[in-house]
């Protein structure tokens, strides 16, 4: 593909909105720059030479004939992949992608299929950026730094947009908030976010569900691990040098509950704990495996290679209930309480505070059966906390997918917002309703707004933790501590 000059960017006519609280310390600007949830002993090597500048790449076969699209790689060593349209409106999305995806190194591959599932904001007129981040794992704070870093990247090579605007999926919804919270004050930096199916309570109680499925599998369950295998404490997930497989669980998963087969084929007692565990979790049986999965190997990233083997999960406390005796799996199953400073990590690195100074858009389907709708509870009580509740706005759909939603969906939601960012009109559920047809015409995948659905809290579907959030505040030296590890660092 040919090189093209750099497109024009119409000038910004408008002053952004909703910008407040400039100033920040210098200690505070490094905090914020922290990236990454791990050890100093795991730190990845940054890249000493300096970045190659995007370069021109295939477009997704969605996008052919349709814009330009570039790859690259990040001064941290981040892939990420770019997309100009060739009829460019002058703004720009940058897209925090969800996850996280395990491994140690950035998967190329992750942004250029990330471009292609978001095609959408393409054709809607919108340039594109995504990182693929610099290594897989979890680290919110790391993610968000590279999130904000194709942002720049994209400024430096075809100028600054007219708008920029935030989108994160699933755990990228996570992220996209921490970019806004650290990074949207920062002048002509971004002017809107948007929320898709976002897990937005947070990293020190966004996965209690996910503890209380790991405790409850393995109570009615025995096999993970079995009686045979060296033993482990479950808030580790999977010991440290476990070569267990995705598979592997997967059998294991079956032999316990037949959870795969008809149900006609199971035995009773794979039925009945099928059942307990359905029923005592809330987990829908279609997310079961994909949810121990991330209760297994994600808890083994957190807790082992970005905690240094500390506990950050807790279930002291916890009543069950719901099985076919309460009173044996709460005498039964194992219980174990955080360690409050890798709880205050966790916290620092994943928990959002709400003081955004955007206008923050969400789209969540009521039955997503992976970040359960019930996020957006916790999330709007986090903004009201802050006194910020008037830059949210929230969208529910009649739809019970995680990963994707329709498509005249999302370009409804960017044009709103967009709308909202340039004129200061909040959209409403219902005006967010009335528009989606119009805009379907073009896509056919169909408009499920409900305008009166409203979800219930979040302690209504995780079982919160007795004591709530007590963890002792990072000292100063503590803080200067994340700060000095460039980026990549937990606080001793």
């Amino acid at each position: 593909m040919q090189q093209h000059p750099t497109p024009r960017v119409p000038a910004r006519t408008t002053a952004p909105l909703y910008r407040r609280g400039r100033r920040r310390s210098a200690l505070v600007a490094a905090l914020l720059a922290t990236a990454l949830l791990t050890t100093a002993a795991h730190a990845p090597v940054v890249r000493a030479d300096a970045p190659a500048a995007p370069t021109a790449a295939d477009c997704p076969s969605a996008l052919a004939g349709k814009a330009r699209c570039y790859t690259g790689r990040d001064a941290q060593g981040a892939h990420y992949a770019i997309a100009v349209p060739t009829r460019w409106n002058g703004s720009l999305v940058v897209h925090a992608h969800g996850g996280p995806d395990l491994g140690e190194a950035s998967d190329p591959s992750r942004s250029t299929g990330d471009l292609e599932r978001w095609a959408v904001m393409v054709k809607e007129g919108y340039a594109w950026a995504g990182s693929s981040y610099r290594r897989g794992g979890y680290g919110t704070r790391m993610a968000a730094a590279d999130t904000e870093s194709v942002r720049r990247v994209f400024a430096d090579r075809f100028g600054r947009p007219g708008r920029t605007y935030l989108h994160g999926q699933s755990w990228g919804g996570n992220v996209a908030a921490k970019v806004a919270e650290t990074y949207g004050r920062n002048p002509g930096a971004y002017d809107g976010v948007l929320l898709t199916n976002g897990v937005l309570g947070g990293g020190s109680r966004g996965y209690d569900y996910r503890v209380d499925l790991r405790v409850v599998y393995q109570y009615y369950c025995g096999n993970h691990p079995r009686p045979t295998e060296p033993q482990y404490p479950l808030w580790q997930g999977l010991r440290p040098d476990s070569t267990m497989t995705a598979a592997g669980l997967r059998s294991r998963l079956r032999e316990c509950t037949g959870f795969d087969a008809d149900p006609a084929a199971r035995t009773p007692l794979q039925q009945r704990n099928l059942d307990d565990i359905l029923a005592v979790t809330g987990i829908p049986e279609r997310a079961l495996e994909s949810h121990l999965r991330f209760a297994t190997f994600t808890f083994r990233d957190i807790v082992s290679t970005r905690l240094g083997g500390r506990n950050p999960f807790s279930n002291r406390g916890v009543r069950y209930a719901g099985s076919h005796d309460d009173r044996a799996l709460n005498a039964g199953v194992e219980r174990f309480a955080a360690d409050p400073a890798a709880r205050r990590d966790l916290s620092f690195d994943g928990d959002l505070t709400g003081k955004v100074s955007l206008p923050v858009l969400t789209l969540h389907a009521i039955d997503d059966p992976t970040a359960f709708v019930e996020h957006e509870s916790a999330y709007r009580s986090t903004l009201r906390g802050a006194g910020r509740a008037h830059l949210l706005v929230q969208s529910f759909t009649r739809e019970s997918e995680h990963s994707g939603l329709s498509d005249a969906e999302y370009a409804t939601s960017i044009a709103a917002l967009d709308r909202w960012a340039r004129t200061g009109h909040r959209p409403t559920p219902r005006s967010l309703a009335a528009a989606c047809p119009a805009v379907d015409r073009a896509y056919g995948t169909g408009c499920f707004y409900d305008p009166a659905f409203t979800p219930a809290p979040y302690a209504s579907r995780v079982l919160p933790r007795p004591g709530g959030r007590h963890w002792p505040a990072m000292t100063a030296g503590q803080e200067r501590a994340w700060s000095r590890i460039d980026g990549v660092g937990i606080a001793p």
